[in-house]
């Protein structure tokens, strides 16, 4: 069996760590864009928040857009009652997850 030098070996370990390096780095989130992590959490949110819309008798998930993004969750879309919008809102809020809520409703 054939041993690999010294300087071999330690040259695929360096590039083992570099190639590690870069994948953690490729994957960190921003100020502007989200990490892999933080993708699939506010997808998760962004899911259970149009879930509990969805349960209300009250409003109309057709009606209303759901977007989070690190964990601030952004309502839009148009609504038939002021009372649709503060209860959007609030049914948002309850959702576990959820750290902030945007309203951007109107009224049709």
């Amino acid at each position: 069996m054939k041993t690999i030098p010294a300087t071999s070996a330690h040259r695929i370990y360096l590039f083992l760590v570099a190639a590690l390096c870069a994948f953690f780095v490729g994957c960190a989130s921003t100020s502007t864009q989200e990490g892999t992590g933080e993708y699939v959490d506010d997808s998760v949110i962004t899911a259970k928040v149009k879930y509990a819309i969805a349960q209300d008798p009250e409003l109309k998930v057709t009606e209303i857009n759901v977007e989070t993004f690190k964990g601030r969750v952004q309502l839009s879309g148009f609504v038939s009652s002021p009372n649709h919008i503060g209860r959007a809102v609030a049914v948002a809020r309850g959702v576990k997850g959820v750290k902030s809520v945007a309203n951007d409703l109107r009224i049709k």
